[in-house]
Parts: C-alpha cells; structure tokens; sequence
C-alpha cells in the first residue's frame, strides 16, 4: 500500500468527531463496525456532551486527545464541518473523512467552502476524503471509517476485492451483490466529491494490497486520469484485473467542437479508449461486475477464445452456438483425432462434433461429462468450456455431473461456466466451486469477458521513443488554411496531395501543368473558410488549364464578397482510392491527445463509424480498433473487390498521433477527410487537412 494513503486504510488511531453511542445513527456506526470487525489500533470518540460512548472515553475535543489520530471522521455537519477540519489540520492529523454533504455538489458558495478545507489540509499535509462521502472500510485491518448499512443488512466478510467508488450507493450495492455470491470483500471506498483524493490515488492504493486479485471500480467523471493510468499500470505489473464503471456523461465531452474530430471524439468513446489503453474492462452496473468477479478470482487467463459447447440436449447446443456468436467467441475446430476420442466415449446416435451433444444418455451413464471433458481438453483449439444443462432432475447423479466438472478444471486450469436454470441443478455444481449461470447468455458473457479482458491486459505495450517537434507558423491563431495544414502533416510523414498554392490565375494555370494536367482539383485557400463545400468553392474534374484560370478568378472574387483572408487558390491533383476514410486528433480537456479514425467522406458525421484511440499506439492496434467499425467487412475485400491497404492507413494514424501529442498542446484539432485508401499495396493519401491550433498552448498529455 502507497505510504501516502497509510493513514486512512490502515491507521493505528481512529478520531470520530461527532461519536454517538447509537449505532444507528452516522456517528455510532463507525465505531460500532470497529469492534465487532477486528480493527486493533485505538479508537477515540469526540462529543463533548458525552463522557463515554459504546465502552470507550468520549472526549471534548480533538486536542483533549491523548495522542494526535492517524485519521479523523468528521461526521458533524454545517458550519462545524469547517471548523472540525480546520481543527484537525492544526492538530497534525495524517488523514481526515469528511462525511458531511452541502459542498461542491451544492454549488459556487458550497465549492469555495470545499477549497477552502482542501486549502487548509493541504497546507497542513493533511489528506482530505470526501466531503459527501459514505466513508472508507478496510475488513483486512477492521479500519472502518464509515456508516453504510449495508454492512449491517449483509455481514462483511474478509476477501480477495476491492471497491472504489465515487458513490457510496454504488459502492455498498456492490459490496451487497459480491457478499450475496458468497464472495469476502476486503475494501469499500467512497470518494463522494473527490475534494482532494481521488479514486484514482485509492485505486492505486488498493492495488497496492497484496491480498486483493480484483479490483472494482464505479466512477462519474475521471478528474485524475494520470492517477488512474498508474493504478492501471501497476494492477498490469500484478496481474490485477481492474472493472470499471463510467456512468454519467460529461457536458464538456458531449459539446461538439467546430471540427469533424471534436463531434466524432466525445467523451464516452475517450473513456473507452483510455480504459481499453490501459487493460481496463468496461461494464454497464454492478451486476455484471458482481457476475464475472467470481471467475477472475478463480486466475482464468485463457490463452485464447475458442469455446467448446457440451450439452444433453441438441436444441442447447444450437442456441449455446447462437449466444456463442452473439458474444464473439468461436466455435473450436476440433480435431478428427479428438472427434475420435469423444465418439468412443458417446453413444453411437451422439454427436461428437463441437457443439457436442452427448444426448439423454447422460441420463444412464452420469459419467458422460466426466469421460468427454479430459478427450476435449488434449484438443489445443480449446479455450473454453461450457456446459449447458437445460433440464435433470430425478434419475440423473448431478452430483457427480459436479464433482466431474470439478476434478476436470482443477486439472486442467480451463475456464468451465455451467449454465442451469434448475436451482436443484445449479446448486452442486455452485457448491463444487463452477462458475454457474441461469442461462447461456450469462454464462457465456462471463467466459468472453475473461477471455477479452486477459488478452487486453497481456497486449504488449506501445511506446514511442520520441515525438516530432511540431511548429505551428508565426502568429497563427483559429485554423490553418488546407494548403499549411497540408504542408505540416507532410513534413512529418503524412503521405499528401501533389497540390500548389497559387496566388494568380497565371500561377494556377501553370500548377494544372505541374500536377500533370486533367482531371484537377481547384479549391478557394482561406483560413477563414475552414469548410469550403458549402460555399462553392471547390471544384472537381478540372479539365484544362484555362479552365483552372477561371476557377482561379471567380474563387477570388467569391472570398473578397465574402469579406474572408485570400491565402490563395490551391490547384491539385485528383487522387481516387478504393475507399473513403477520416483521420482526426483532437486534445481532450481531460485526457490530452486522443485520435479519431474511421469511415469518411461528406456522411462523417451523419455516421460517426469510428473509433477512438489513445498514443502511443502501433499500426496493429489502428487495425484492430478499424476492426470494430460497422464497415470492417470491407477491409478484407468484398464480391471481388481486393482488401484494402489497411496498413497504410494505420501508418497515417500513427503519424497524425505522434503530431498532435508532438505539438505540446499547441494544436487543438487536426481533421484529415478525405484520406483514399487503395488496395493492399497500392497506399493511402490525405486529399484534404485542417488543422486548428489551440487557443493557448498548454502542455499536452500523453497517456
């Protein structure tokens, strides 16, 4: 555990301000949950009305104490909320729980008060939870800062969990829902309005206790991601699955910006990203937190996802098949060999192919399960196992169809789900110690996930040794104009447009030449007209230099009507591809530099197929991440069309990542669309750029 949160989830002294002897009540809980749950170091009640409380001295105050308390919880409220912090701040308290709401949640009055009790803990070096905040609970030292009822409705139990959380509802349904699975749980931990810790800097002190294999998250918003991104990375170290929940959206987030990236980049496809970057797995509530943690605890790590299906029943195999493509794990191949093994092991009307049907036999033989699971296991296709029983009952030896199930994972270390919707059925194999599920949706979510989860975890990670110095042109403020958006992204590696920028018609009709004549791109060049389309002024198929001219004199005219800067006209040449795709980066408000990249053309937005990455990344990761857009059919080539050069694509977003993490916060968007994309081999290009530089230049984030 970091030395910086040691004061509060294992402190040798414990300060209540504002005790109560009722248990009941927020002020007696703590010190209620502290006695019956082993915590050993001393407790000390503050309320100068009382002279004792629940056994123990009460005290006037906090300096009355015979020692300065490791932490202190301050469960008064209003005005005497302040004062108590203010108090222990001078006292030399390490750590202090603020449970009392009316702060930053309230509003501007409520939030100056929040900063001014940060203020004071900070000058102190005091650390501050809370305030609005249900409070701290460690069950592997009994330090339990905290009042949650929960703890009372469903009796702790020391585990292998930890909970982080921003809400303390969450977090005490969380803790209710894995305590309800049989499940102990170590940490509950509730930031509420993350005044000063965040549950970043708890998460990493969590993974940071050697007895906790999973880690739970639920959070709001995301105030610390660095803090996040170290957790995240020192769970990788220990191999420490971290599930989170990101629920909420942020308005900042959702606020499109005046780009393509801005709208496409909102702020729950970055949080994807930043969770995927950093081996995060993402889910939607506490249930499905609570469904899978079972199996990682069990240390499944499968190398792979190719799933086996065994069932007494030919319509369960069809539909654990079905559900089995609904979650995105193959059906293994097995082999003619393993085939072999199984049918000797089946009767002869069996079906020994995957998904294996071992029929209503397993009503006269109970040892059917037990005989095919080890033949199966020798195959290397298998991954995973599941087994769905959709009806037993009288005559069939469940218990042994359990203990079989059992021995074969205990030997094997292959991840087994059952799916039984019979509780008579479900509950042998529960107590055998199987990952069991009412139906096959559930069952197989949890096999996915685990299988996701590990292969996200164990992806080798990108680092890139040194970023590009990108600089913006002198005094340049809003957008480039395309012709200097060009030139930037050229200069580091973008493949561009053959294209001049011309400032005469006589220029213009030389460049048509230049770019090696018809068909010709001719574009009005403003930086003050970002998006040109819409005005008429873009023109393609240009025939012939004299054509090129006119475009030339008519496009000027248009900017002068318009009243906008006249950088010029730029004359290009047309290049096609087999596809149409964007490329965008954008610095988000938390994250820093995020990359966009998807299908493109004038329907970007209207489609918004696209996904979000984080640098550094390689071109395996673009490929991958191109591989979940509703258009990843195409890439491989569709009705005998080749495949798409998907590589030179990726380099393009790996280029674009290293600029807009390279230019230091200088650059707040960078839209590349089109970019073509030709067949495997044949490249990529950017046909048109816009760049807007930010507003300031702060120092930009690489996550």
């Amino acid at each position: 555990m970091t030395d910086l949160l040691e004061s509060a989830l294992n402190p040798r002294s414990v300060a209540i301000i504002g005790a109560s002897d009722n248990i009941h009540k927020i002020g007696g809980r703590p010190i209620y949950y502290m006695q019956r749950h082993g915590f050993q170091g001393a407790i000390y009640p503050v309320n100068p009305a009382r002279e004792e409380i629940q056994g123990y001295k009460s005290y006037a105050s906090l300096s009355a104490l015979p020692e300065v308390p490791d932490l202190a919880l301050v469960v008064v409220g209003g005005d005497k909320t302040v004062a108590a912090v203010e108090e222990c701040a001078a006292r030399g308290v390490k750590s202090a729980v603020i449970i009392a709401s009316g702060f930053g949640e309230t509003g501007p009055e409520g939030m100056e008060l929040q900063r001014h009790m940060v203020a004071k803990a900070r000058a102190a070096g005091m650390r501050l939870y809370g305030p609005n905040t249900q409070g701290l609970a460690n069950f592997g030292t009994g330090a339990i800062a905290g009042f949650s009822t929960m703890f009372i409705e469903v009796p702790p139990m020391d585990g292998p969990i930890g909970i982080v959380s921003q809400s303390g509802g969450m977090s005490a349904m969380t803790y209710g829902l894995l305590r309800g699975r049989g499940l102990g749980v170590r940490h509950v931990h509730a930031t509420g309005n993350e005044a000063d810790v965040t549950a970043g800097e708890l998460a990493l002190a969590v993974a940071h206790d050697p007895e906790v294999r999973l880690l739970l998250l639920y959070l709001e918003s995301i105030a610390n991601p660095e803090m996040l991104a170290t957790a995240a990375a020192h769970a990788r170290e220990r191999d420490l699955p971290i599930i989170a929940i990101k629920a909420g959206r942020s308005a900042q987030g959702q606020k499109a910006a005046s780009s393509h990236t801005g709208s496409l980049a909102n702020e729950d496809r970055t949080v994807d990203a930043f969770f995927r970057h950093h081996g995060i797995w993402r889910v939607r509530d506490p249930h499905e937190q609570a469904r899978a943690a079972q199996a990682y605890l069990k240390g499944w790590r499968p190398e792979g996802r190719r799933l086996v299906i065994i069932s007494n029943s030919g319509a369960s195999c069809v539909m654990g098949a079905d559900a089995a493509e609904d979650e995105g794990l193959p059906l293994a191949e097995l082999s003619q060999q393993t085939q072999a093994a199984v049918a000797a092991q089946l009767p002869g009307f069996a079906t020994a192919s995957n998904p294996i049907d071992v029929t209503a036999a397993l009503l006269s033989d109970s040892g059917l399960f037990g005989k095919v699971l080890p033949e199966v296991a020798q195959d290397p296709a298998a991954d995973l196992f599941f087994i769905n029983i959709p009806v037993a009952g009288a005559g069939y030896d469940v218990q042994a169809f359990a203990r079989d199930a059992a021995a074969f994972e205990a030997t094997t270390g292959k991840p087994v789900a059952v799916a039984a919707w019979q509780e008579s059925v479900a509950e042998p194999f529960r107590a055998q110690g199987i990952a069991t599920f009412p139906n096959e949706g559930e069952a197989l979510g949890v096999l996915a996930q685990v299988a996701g989860h590990t292969a996200l975890m164990h992806r080798p990670r990108t680092a890139w040794p040194a970023l590009p110095e990108v600089r913006l042109p002198e005094g340049v403020q809003g957008f480039l104009n395309e012709a200097d958006s060009l030139a930037l992204l050229a200069r580091h590696g973008v493949p561009t447009v053959p294209m001049y920028l011309c400032r005469s018609a006589q220029e213009a009709r030389n460049a048509f030449g230049a770019i090696g004549g018809a068909p010709a791109v001719v574009k009005a060049c403003s930086a003050e007209v970002p998006h040109k389309t819409e005005h008429g002024l873009v023109a393609l198929g240009v025939a012939t230099s004299e054509q090129t001219g006119a475009l030339y004199e008519r496009f000027d005219a248009k900017m002068t009507e318009m009243g906008v800067a006249r950088d010029g006209v730029i004359v290009a040449a047309t290049r096609k591809g087999r596809h149409e795709f964007m490329v965008g980066a954008r610095v988000d408000p938390v994250f820093g530099p995020v990359v966009v990249v998807g299908d493109g053309g004038k329907n970007v937005e209207a489609l918004k197929d696209c996904a979000v990455l984080l640098p550094p990344f390689s071109q395996d990761e673009v490929a991958r991440a191109l591989g979940t857009l509703r258009i990843a059919p195409l890439l491989g080539g569709v009705r005998g069309d080749p495949p798409l050069d998907v590589r030179a694509l990726a380099d393009i977003a790996v280029a674009v990542g290293k600029v807009i993490a390279g230019a230091g916060g200088s650059i707040a968007s960078i839209d590349l669309n089109p970019v073509m994309v030709g067949a495997a081999g044949d490249g990529a290009i950017v046909v048109d750029a816009l760049v807007e530089c930010a507003a300031a230049a702060p120092a930009g984030r690489t996550h």
